[in-house]
This record gives C-alpha cells, sequence and structure tokens, in this order.
C-alpha cells in the first residue's frame, strides 16, 4: 500500500500535466529552470517532425490540381490515388494526405496501434484524426507494437487493395501471430531493430519489397518517417517497398546469434524454408519512390536551432547512438565529465586519462557519425553554456520484470554515472526521451536526471541499483520527488526513435 501511495503522485502529475507543445522562447531565455529548458528543446524536436508540416515540405499540388509534385518528381492525379499506411505515426500523415488529396482519393486503408484514435482526442489533436466520412478504412490493431489478428486483418485488406492498384501508395506492415511470440523475444534479448526488421521481412508477404509487388504495376510513393538508425529505406518497417537483400542464412544467424532457433514455432521454419528455396529469385522495385519526410537528424536540428536562441553552443554529437544501454550511460556520463572540465579550464580538469578513455568508449560504440572531436572543440570555445544534442535507439537487455523504458532506463543510468565525477562548477543535466511520446510500456516519454539523483534518492530510501537489476526505472522515477523527473507529452503522433540532451552550465 505505501508503494502504491508513493507512485500516486506521479500518476497524477501524468493525468494534470498540459500536453505540448511548451513556452514561448522570449520567456524561456530570461531565467528559466535548466529542466524546463530542456523540455522545451525535447518539445521543439518533436515538433519539428509532425506529420502536417512533413508532409507539407515533401508534397505540392500544381495550380490545377492535376500533378503532385513529390521533391523532384511529378505524378498525374485524376481521382486515381489510394493510399495505404501503417504504424505509430500514421495516423496523422493519412490525416494530413486526405486534407491535401482529398479529392483525388478513392480508397485507403492504414493499421494503427490499438487504442490510438481514442488517445488523440483525448488530448485534443484533432489534426492527427481522419473526417467522419473519410474513404480511408482504419484498422487497429498491434497493441504493443506486437502483431496480432486485427494487425493481420490490417494486412490482407492492404493486400487486397494492393493487387488491384493502378496509383500511388504508403506503407504497411504484415507480422503473424506466431511472429508475436518471436518478436517479443527477440527484442526482450536486446536485439536491434535491423535485427528484428531482418527476421520480419523473412516472415512477411508485404515486407522486403513484398508490398511494391503486389502493386505492381502501379506507380507506388512511399512516405517514410524514419525510426531507424542511419535512415536506411530498407531496414525501416522491414522495406515493404525496397527490395529486400537479406537471406535466410542472415534470418538463421540473427535467431542463433540470440539462442531462438531452436524455439522456433513450426510455422515459421516452414516460411524461412519456402523463403529459402523461392524460385522467383530477388524483384525490383523500380516502378518505387522512396522518400524519408522525417527523421531524427530533422528533430535535432530544431533543437540545435532553439538551444541557440536560448544562449547555448549548441552541437549535435550523433543522430546513430545505438548500442547496449550501460554502454551508452558509461559514456555520457564521462562525455559530461571531460565536456564539463573543458568548459571550466581554469578548475581541475579532466586527466590525459580519462580524455583517452572518452575516445575509446566512443570506438567500441561504432557510432558512424559520431562529431566527438567536433564536440571537444566546440566546448572549449564556449563562452558559456553548452548544449550537447544526439538521438538514437541504445537497447535494454531485460534481467528483470520492472516497468520501464530504455530512455527511463538511459536516464538513471546516465545519473548514477554522473554521481561518480567530480563535475566542478558547473549545472549539468541529461534528458532522454522517444519521440513518439511513450516510453516502453509506460505514460511517460522518458526522464531527465542531474549529478544529485543519487544523493536524492538516497534521502528517500530509494536503491538505484535495485531498480536497475529489475529494469524498474519508471517505478524509480516515480518514487523520487512525486515523479518531477518524469517527461511528459502524451502521444505525439510522430515517431523518429529516441533524442537526447546534455546540458552544461557554468555556475
Amino acid at each position: 500500500m505505501a508503494a502504491a501511495l508513493q507512485v500516486l503522485p506521479c500518476l497524477v502529475r501524468a493525468l494534470s500535466r498540459p500536453l505540448f507543445w511548451g513556452p514561448p522562447v522570449a520567456r524561456l531565455a530570461s531565467g528559466m529552470a535548466l529542466s524546463e529548458q530542456a523540455r522545451h528543446l525535447f518539445e521543439s524536436a518533436v515538433g519539428a517532425v509532425q506529420p502536417g508540416p512533413m508532409l507539407q515540405r515533401a508534397l505540392s499540388l500544381d495550380p490545377d490540381g492535376r500533378q503532385l509534385k513529390v521533391r523532384d518528381r511529378s505524378f498525374q492525379l485524376q481521382q486515381n490515388l489510394y493510399l495505404v499506411g501503417f504504424g505509430k505515426a500514421v495516423l496523422g500523415m493519412a490525416a494530413a494526405v486526405e486534407e491535401l488529396l482529398g479529392q483525388h482519393l478513392v480508397q485507403g486503408v492504414i493499421s494503427v496501434p490499438k487504442g490510438i484514435r481514442a488517445a488523440m482526442d483525448h488530448v485534443g489533436k484533432r489534426e492527427m484524426l481522419l473526417k467522419p466520412h473519410s474513404r480511408i478504412q482504419v484498422f487497429e490493431g498491434a497493441e504493443d507494437n506486437l502483431p496480432d489478428r486485427d494487425a493481420l486483418r490490417a494486412a490482407l485488406a492492404i493486400r487486397h487493395l494492393a493487387e488491384g492498384l493502378t496509383a500511388d501508395d504508403l506503407l504497411l506492415v504484415l507480422i503473424s501471430e506466431e511472429k508475436q511470440m518471436l518478436t517479443k523475444l527477440l527484442a526482450a534479448r536486446g536485439a536491434t531493430i535491423q535485427e528484428l526488421n531482418t527476421i520480419r521481412k523473412a516472415l512477411s508477404q508485404l515486407k522486403g519489397g513484398g508490398l511494391a509487388q503486389a502493386a505492381y504495376p502501379a506507380q507506388v510513393v512511399s512516405l517514410i518517417l524514419s525510426d531507424v538508425v542511419g535512415d536506411p529505406v530498407e531496414v525501416i518497417a522491414s522495406g515493404p517497398t525496397v527490395a529486400s537483400t537479406h537471406s535466410v542464412q542472415d534470418c538463421l544467424y540473427i535467431l542463433n546469434r540470440y539462442g531462438l532457433r531452436a524455439a522456433l514455432p513450426r510455422s515459421v521454419k516452414t516460411v524461412l524454408a519456402q523463403a529459402d528455396s523461392d524460385p522467383r529469385g530477388p524483384h525490383t522495385c523500380g516502378h518505387v519512390l522512396n522518400v524519408i519526410i522525417g527523421s531524427n537528424v530533422l528533430a535535432l536540428a530544431e533543437a540545435q536551432r532553439q538551444a541557440q536562441l536560448l544562449g547555448y553552443r549548441a552541437v549535435v554529437l550523433s543522430a546513430a547512438i545505438q548500442g547496449d544501454v550501460k554502454s551508452v550511460a558509461h559514456f555520457y556520463g564521462l562525455l559530461a565529465r571531460v565536456a564539463g572540465a573543458h568548459l571550466i579550464p581554469a578548475t581541475a580538469g579532466a586527466s590525459v586519462e580519462e580524455t583517452v578513455k572518452l575516445r575509446e568508449l566512443a570506438a567500441e560504440l561504432q557510432l558512424s557519425d559520431l562529431q566527438l572531436e567536433e564536440v571537444l572543440e566546440a566546448v572549449v570555445e564556449a563562452q558559456g553554456p553548452v548544449c550537447l544534442l544526439a538521438g538514437g535507439e541504445p537497447t535494454v537487455q531485460l534481467q528483470g520484470s520492472g516497468k520501464g523504458g530504455r530512455n527511463q532506463e538511459l536516464a538513471l543510468r546516465v545519473g548514477a554515472e554522473l554521481a561518480k565525477w567530480s563535475l566542478g562548477p558547473v549545472d549539468v543535466l541529461f534528458l532522454s526521451g522517444g519521440t513518439d511520446g511513450q516510453d516502453g510500456p509506460t505514460e511517460a516519454a522518458g526522464a531527465w536526471v542531474m549529478p544529485e539523483l543519487m544523493s536524492q534518492a538516497a534521502s528517500q530510501g530509494l536503491d538505484v541499483t535495485t531498480f536497475l537489476a529489475h529494469n524498474d526505472s519508471h517505478t524509480f522515477f516515480c518514487r523520487l520527488q512525486g515523479g518531477t523527473h518524469l517527461l511528459y507529452t502524451g502521444l505525439t503522433g510522430t515517431n523518429v526513435m529516441d533524442a537526447h540532451l546534455l546540458l552544461l552550465r557554468p555556475q
């Protein structure tokens, strides 16, 4: 009962907090708390990748409304437009397309997470909802991002539509009932999104270019919101409009790596065997135009712009953060130590050994776009506060049965790392949040921490190590100071992985 009472203020805060998008920059710049500035920057990043603005940047109609221009390509419109789509952000994207191109839309089918329409309506995000008499049919399924019977029904409807197409499509995924079990097992063992999608492609009729093949000879336009590091179109949503370059051997390698090959259901083994002997061979997708309209890079760029308006020297560290959450947290903790020492050179600076260790950690993470040296140079040159931005999607290997998500666990681990170092006369804050507004099976998008986290926890009798051992970061943050360290935005209607902010401000 006592534990439940401790969590109650967290729930009340989640229900009562105003949702999106935060106060204007002018007021923020006048002495706002570090945590509120971090929230504003995160919300700015998410605001840059909302469905409406993204589609308006990517699509345009000519003056007579007869030609659709997608970047540098044009397509004739004569009431011949069909639409299919899937995923967390597709509801708002479909609403935006309907608003722009509704007069040409013949039929649409989209698959969205269960309960998302009610959630958007509840928080007043009517722009994310379809019109009352929309020509787009909505299937709600895939609860907790896992396939189910409703998702299967949606996939069948999309395949039926695609096979008769004479127009342009968006995307959808098909995952069977038994793939639900396999997906959950892989995710729990720390598989990356790239590995999960490689398996999904092998087990789906629509992934790995299957949707494009079903729609041939129609022209297909795929508008993609990237939730994968590096924005590879063949991996995002398992590439339904991109010919697959992965073989069954790639799938078996992944299954062996996580010790799951022996546990495969018979139907999954059958599908893999059929794929291995498919006489058709690989197919091409020459009739498809794939366009990434939103990504983590775009979100970080807006957060960087907003940070500069607040007076920060803002630098993007990487948009490809991945790897085990423990290693990522260790990297961020040491980065705060080294950057803080560079920022206040008159104090006892970071040792040469610490800087070398930071570079070694960076190399171990194997981040393709890491700008570590540029960041350290920028910190040395800074005459005031510094904002280091990054994005990506670290992985958590589940060991306990607690409640949380990768962003809350990363924040908690970074808080523990920050407490290990003497950071000098510098205020430091780290924030990690999921741009979809939902971190794991919780109502929070993420959390923020400062070096005082460990002492604050100890004063309340909270053992950080125990919570981490049970993957119970959400419960920890709910109990810590009444949940004030949790980041709540509500469902955002978009999804471009996670955003990480490291703020350093000389005292």
